[in-house]
């Protein structure tokens, strides 16, 4: 296989696996030196000993490129496939292999790690047709939220990315801070030139469950609202320690939003895993429609993908209200029937 690809490829899937930061990047950069190689040129510095004395790659790195330059797939990235719940050839199986986009990623223009390019190409890389990139709003200043002049540069940065990486269809974005008022905490004006608003509340988590309903309640009928982000907070491990699900009335807030059209977020972070499996039971039997997201701030969280299709397929929840199983022309009929 192409040596470049492997080393990308174990680079996110370590991301996935949230591995240390210095791993991820030595994969990277192992790449980086390679890439302006052709396959002939990486075969010959392998086989005289020049790849494995090169600045910028090590024992491990070298014996991967090794490998694929061998035309196999290495065992490293094997190994890593096997614990992601890949095929070993790396393909998605099951509900995941229908998946065709990813409406919640972030980038280096808010608190994502990378960039527009470095996520669309990881993402192409992946096999996704289409991603949204969805950076913060500018009440999350923790974030970097974006203002309205910095979203209105990132759209022609995507412009600029989408003319240089074919293979997928790059989505304009945001994910919107549901305001304590329930307004979204971006102007009319902007939210109309995006293809997909995710709608998030990360204020406030612990408001007692009426006003937190009501507050919900008016996001989800702002005809912006695509899909209501990982809609109780919760957080059951990671870094950041756990955190209790927020309360609400979950049936009026599910019902709203399959009267509405609004997707519930399947949210795949593994620290998130939100909705609870009781959650998604209730907006499954009110009627409503899905998307399994990611929410990566890194290449590799894109492969929390397969997590999220996992909680839906062992909740039962159909294929068909899923909506990045849809293909983009129907994903953007619909969320622009959203704000029509």
């Amino acid at each position: 296989m192409d040596p470049v690809a492997a080393l990308e490829e174990i680079a996110f899937l370590l991301e996935r696996d949230r591995a240390s930061a210095f791993k991820s990047k030595a994969f990277r950069r192992a790449a980086e030196v390679i890439r302006p190689l052709s396959a002939e040129e990486v075969a010959a510095r392998v086989g005289d000993g020049r790849l494995q004395r090169a600045k910028g790659i090590g024992d491990t790195t070298f014996t991967v490129i090794a490998q694929a330059a061998d035309g196999a797939v290495p065992d490293y990235l094997a190994d890593l496939r096997t614990r992601a719940g890949l095929s070993p050839e790396g393909a998605r199986t099951g509900l995941g292999a229908q998946l065709r986009g990813d409406l919640h990623s972030h980038t280096d223009w808010s608190d994502g790690t990378t960039s527009l390019e470095t996520m669309a190409r990881a993402a192409e890389a992946l096999g996704l047709e289409y991603l949204a990139i969805t950076d913060h709003s500018p009440n999350l200043r923790v974030a970097n939220g974006l203002s309205v002049e910095r979203l209105t540069a990132q759209q022609q940065a995507i412009a600029d990315v989408q003319a240089e990486v074919s293979g997928i269809r790059l989505l304009r974005g945001i994910e919107v801070d549901i305001l304590l008022d329930g307004a979204l905490d971006q102007t009319p004006e902007m939210l109309d030139r995006l293809d997909v608003v995710v709608a998030s509340v990360h204020s406030r988590l612990r408001t007692e469950a009426p006003e937190m309903t009501k507050r919900m309640l008016r996001a989800i009928a702002d005809p912006h609202t695509s899909v209501l982000g990982h809609c109780t907070g919760r957080l059951v491990e990671g870094a950041r320690g756990t955190r209790p699900q927020s309360t609400f009335d979950a049936r009026a807030v599910f019902e709203a939003c399959a009267e509405r059209g609004v997707a519930v977020e399947i949210n795949s972070r593994p620290e998130r895993q939100d909705p609870p499996d009781e959650l998604i039971a209730i907006a499954l039997d009110a009627g409503c429609l899905f998307s399994i997201d990611s929410d990566a701030h890194a290449p590799g969280h894109l492969t929390f993908l397969e997590l999220g299709a996992a909680r839906a397929a062992a909740n039962g929840v159909p294929a068909e209200r899923i909506v990045t199983t849809w293909p983009v022309d129907r994903l953007l009929e619909w969320s622009r029937d959203r704000g029509a």
